[in-house]
């Protein structure tokens, strides 16, 4: 069973930083995209960057380009999502998603829906 538990959310004033994890299980990294999303209260689901194994690229949002940063550390079937210089307008609750396609990362940043599994997020505030 794939299961994916995020943490690290939390209150943070404009411009801090924050690291978002996933703990990941039931599922080999090497075959599958993994991807963080969030979503705004009164928003839709939107990608904040995807990775692909497949090819070992990652997409970003135009919104996160720049200042946030996707690694992984496959041994310990974890995944990260470094946020710097936080703003007002990152408020959301994020969430790690996986799908059983190790290509494709655009697509799927592009459309959530698509993802195969997610967890039940984590939120984080940032104020002004």
């Amino acid at each position: 069973e794939v299961q994916l538990v995020e943490s690290g959310g939390g209150l943070v004033q404009a411009g801090g930083s924050l690291r978002l994890s996933c703990a990941t299980s039931g599922f080999t990294f090497d075959d599958y995209t993994i991807g963080w999303f969030r979503q705004a209260p009164g928003k839709e689901r939107e990608g904040v960057l995807c990775f692909s194994n497949g090819d070992g690229t990652t997409y970003y949002a135009d919104s996160a380009a720049g200042r946030f940063t996707f690694s992984s550390d496959n041994a310990k079937n974890m995944v990260y999502l470094l946020m710097n210089n936080l703003k007002p307008e990152d408020t959301a609750v994020y969430y790690c998603a996986a799908v059983g396609d190790a290509l494709g990362g655009y697509y799927y940043l592009k459309t959530p829906g698509a993802m195969d599994y997610w967890g039940k997020g984590t939120l984080v505030t940032v104020s002004s």
